[in-house]
């Protein structure tokens, strides 16, 4: 097994070397990270330089077109973060992050970065040619810290605040996931029933003799249709989805969508809350780092990921402009509670706005959590109830004329 030595600086600060047995320089960069060591360099004892090979490996890809996978872009902040407070120079830091880059793609836009920043751009504008890699309010962090000269405490910021956005994002796939798979589950063993089971019981039902029970009929009816009219079914669910992605691409249909999210029982709620989490913690992180009230306010409707809230957001943003209050166009809204615009309105008098949005984010993110794990218990029995009542009604509608067909035997008898 080759012999790799390497260089790096643990989370103090202080930089270590030594050697390390591995398979290849990949492998080696694994069990550093293992350690909680931040990879400065790793070459090979016979003179080569691994590091080549992964160079090589990014140069084709269009960091353009790049978008971080997972907590990718989180790993990155944290771990910039730890080298510009202990003091490692921008630009080498950003070379040794280029080159332990897991992911050519991420290889590539740090690379893109990196040959801006020597030829004279700030970070943030650096990153700024990146915008599906480094979002706007990620710039707009980056150059108050710049601007600030406490960039190092910012992107500490910014990895919490992608910390609680991902965890977020996690918890409402936790909430969607079992009634999304639950259905499709309850639909497929319909279809399979409708189509394959119930047809084939006419023939057995017309050899009987008998009047069949309406709810036979209805249900062997139903199932003939469905089979006569699978492929136009097919066709129209397809065009109905297509149909849907293409209305809620447009400016009208995204705000109609958005608000059919927040009106629908159950879930309605549920997505409030995520909306009115991501908008005090978005704004609050912004506030906090210096971004001016306007521009964060800007930032905050681009990400909302909410068009009724967006909308909202950019009349609030209106107001402030002409020198009102932030709270009073937000209070006009029925999707703000009053709690959300009288704490704003306090912050705002008193001059604590982003400590207060800070408590709403931490309240909001408790009640998405408790509202996630009350659907879960409420979905399972409302979907195995669903679930019993189809294949009940189609296993009585088969059962049915045998009950019948018995009870003529017995009276024969």
């Amino acid at each position: 097994m080759p012999t790799f030595k390497y260089e790096a600086k643990n989370f103090g600060g202080k930089t270590v070397s030594g050697s390390l047995a591995g398979n290849d320089q990949e492998a080696v960069i694994g069990e550093l990270r293992k350690r909680n060591l931040i990879v400065l360099s790793v070459k090979s004892t016979g003179g080569g330089d691994g590091s080549s090979a992964i160079k090589g490996a990014f140069t084709d890809s269009n960091p353009h077109r790049y978008r971080p996978k997972g907590d990718e872009l989180v790993v990155f902040t944290r771990q910039m973060s730890t080298m510009v407070g202990a003091g490692i120079p921008l630009l080498e830091a950003l070379e040794i992050l280029q080159e332990q880059a897991e992911r050519a793609g991420f290889a590539a836009v740090l690379d893109g970065v990196v040959e801006q920043i020597r030829g004279g751009s700030d970070l943030s504008a650096s990153m700024g040619a990146y915008p599906r890699t480094f979002s706007n309010i990620y710039c707009s962090m980056v150059r108050a810290g710049e601007a600030s000269g406490q960039l190092d405490i910012i992107l500490v910021r910014l990895s919490e605040y992608m910390e609680a956005s991902l965890k977020l994002k996690r918890d409402i796939r936790a909430a969607m996931t079992y009634p999304v798979v639950s259905l499709v589950l309850v639909l497929g063993i319909t279809m399979f029933l409708m189509l394959g089971i119930v047809p084939k019981f006419r023939d057995v039902f017309q050899s009987m003799e008998i009047d069949l029970p309406a709810l036979t009929s209805a249900v062997l009816n139903v199932a003939d249709w469905m089979t006569a009219n699978v492929i136009t079914m097919a066709l129209a669910g397809v065009a109905f989805v297509i149909g849907l992605k293409m209305y809620v691409k447009t400016r009208a249909g995204a705000y109609q969508y958005d608000w059919f999210l927040l009106a629908v029982p159950v879930f309605g709620p549920l997505f409030r809350k995520v909306a009115l989490s991501r908008f005090a913690k978005t704004f609050a992180t912004l506030v906090k780092s210096g971004v001016p009230i306007l521009a964060a306010l800007e930032i905050v409707s681009a990400t909302s990921g909410n068009q009724v809230i967006s909308r909202v957001v950019d009349e609030a943003r209106e107001s402030v402009r002409q020198g009102d209050t932030l709270s009073e166009p937000l209070g006009k809204s029925p999707h703000f509670p009053p709690m959300v615009t009288k704490m704003i309105g306090i912050g705002e008098r008193s001059g604590a706005l982003e400590n207060l949005l800070e408590k709403i984010s931490e309240f909001y993110d408790d009640q998405v959590s408790a509202a996630v794990k009350s659907l879960t218990s409420l979905i399972e029995p409302v979907m195995i109830g669903f679930m019993g009542f189809l294949v009940g009604t189609i296993v009585l509608a088969v059962f049915l004329p045998i009950f019948e067909l018995q009870k003529k035997l017995a009276e024969r008898k």
